[in-house]
């Protein structure tokens, strides 16, 4: 069983929260395990396996990103190059991460790299280098606000895809869907370049 349908939900990206957090308060007094203290073991382990779906469901359905993110992967998407998984098996293998430059921020990302080299370099050194600071901060200023305009874009896919949804219109859900995939790549790729960029400055 998926997220939405354990919820009873369809798979929509605009969800009431507070209606969310209603049926789940519900649900865990529901499946509390005091309630299945008499029951058989089978039963017992049942309710624990539904209760953690349910947190599992109502941690991902919550936030409208990871919601986005679960709704794709059940549309067979994958967003495997940005996603912690990825990160945490790059690490393990001592491989190179694979990530997705927009395209639109090549020349940005060239320059950004160049400064934290050296910043990290002065870091070492043990110097202070107030311009090549200052430009950092202008970069990180710059990212920040890609990332908000990055969030209004996918808000508004948000209610194509929930439109597409409504009228059955599997092109405009199409539309959408890949929509979204560049959008999350991109707030993705731009979260990880504020964060080396906060690393560089010991934000």
């Amino acid at each position: 069983m998926d997220y939405f349908s354990f919820f009873d939900l369809p798979r929509k990206l605009a969800l009431d929260v507070e209606a969310l957090e209603k049926r789940f308060y519900l649900l865990s007094r529901k499946l509390h395990p005091d309630r299945f203290a008499s029951k058989p073991v089978a039963e017992q382990e049942a309710a624990l396996a539904q209760s953690s779906l349910l947190n599992d469901a109502y941690r991902t359905l919550k936030d409208p990103i990871s919601r986005t993110q679960y709704l794709l992967t059940l549309e067979g998407v994958e967003l495997e190059e940005q996603s912690k998984a990825a990160t945490d098996a790059a690490r393990a293998s001592g491989e190179q991460k694979k990530q997705i430059v927009p395209p639109e921020l090549l020349e940005e990302v060239f320059e950004l790299n160049m400064q934290l080299q050296e910043m990290r370099a002065a870091n070492q050194m043990g110097e202070d280098e107030p311009e090549l600071r200052r430009d950092l901060m202008t970069a990180k200023d710059t990212f920040d606000a890609k990332m908000v305009e990055t969030q209004a874009g996918l808000e508004e896919l948000w209610s194509v895809w929930d439109l597409g949804v409504d009228a059955g219109d599997e092109a405009a859900k199409t539309r959408a869907r890949d929509a979204m995939v560049v959008l999350l790549n991109k707030r993705s790729y731009l979260r990880n370049l504020v964060r080396d960029v906060n690393e560089a400055l010991g934000l």
